[in-house]
């Protein structure tokens, strides 16, 4: 799937295009797994703050509107589990089929978020430590373009389930983080609305999408692209002459 998107065969690559959006593509050590978070950390603490950092480079270059999305195999396994670590409830309310689990795979998505939130429940009170320990590279590096848009003051429009979990370790961390963000879909994904109500905010769309590639968060920038437009275009009433007195 990376070299395809490479390739410019994917969905996101024709949604940048009809939108004139850039797009990078970041490979994060593909060739080494993470540990497996229900007997182990995922990430050491070394690889986690160096994957972060290595996010944080998404804006280099420059640029005015950061759209985050990933594509990952079986990452919605890790967002729920970092959904349950931060919010509790129960692992069924956070676990869906992402793409198309159903029945004995379904449940055993289940019970790993029930084992891995369980085996590292004494350190979770310390939400990068959930990030070192239930997150994927994906989610580390999210985390860090979120925080680097933060320091830079750049707007950032969030995708959909494993992004959003992204976007809740840093609102865990500082209630404040993700005051330069906004949501930019609400997916098909069960527990993705309840990770965005938790996170005080609405979603630009809801068209049930449960693709990733970041595809609802570039979607949404038109909406913004538009809304920006607005704002710095439009005449005011008076200077149009309008009247807004009746009669």
């Amino acid at each position: 799937m990376v070299e395809n998107f490479a390739a410019g065969g994917a969905a996101i690559n024709q949604i940048c295009v009809t939108y004139d959006l850039g797009l990078k593509i970041f490979d994060l050590a593909l060739d080494y797994p993470t540990g497996d978070i229900t007997c182990e950390p995922a990430l050491s603490e070394r690889d986690c703050a160096a994957t972060m950092a290595f996010g944080m480079e998404a804006i280099a270059g420059g640029t005015d509107l950061l759209c985050i999305g990933e594509m990952g195999i079986g990452n919605t396994t890790i967002a729920a589990a970092i959904n349950l670590a931060l919010y509790g409830g129960t692992a069924e309310e956070w676990v869906g089929p992402g793409t198309g689990s159903e029945g004995e795979v379904l449940q055993r998505k289940i019970e790993a978020v029930k084992t891995a939130v369980e085996f590292h429940k004494e350190h979770l009170d310390d939400p990068l430590e959930v990030l070192r320990r239930l997150g994927g590279r994906e989610i580390a590096a999210m985390a860090g373009a979120i925080l680097a848009c933060r320091v830079q003051k750049i707007p950032v429009l969030i995708d959909g389930y494993v992004a959003t979990s992204a976007a809740a370790i840093l609102k865990a961390a500082n209630s404040s983080a993700l005051d330069h963000c906004l949501i930019g879909h609400v997916s098909g994904e069960p527990g993705h609305l309840k990770a965005i109500e938790k996170l005080g905010k609405t979603p630009l769309l809801a068209l049930g999408m449960r693709l990733g590639e970041g595809t609802g968060a570039a979607l949404a920038a038109g909406i913004v692209n538009a809304a920006a437009a607005c704002h710095s275009g439009m005449a005011t009433f008076e200077a149009a002459g309008v009247s807004t007195k009746d009669g």
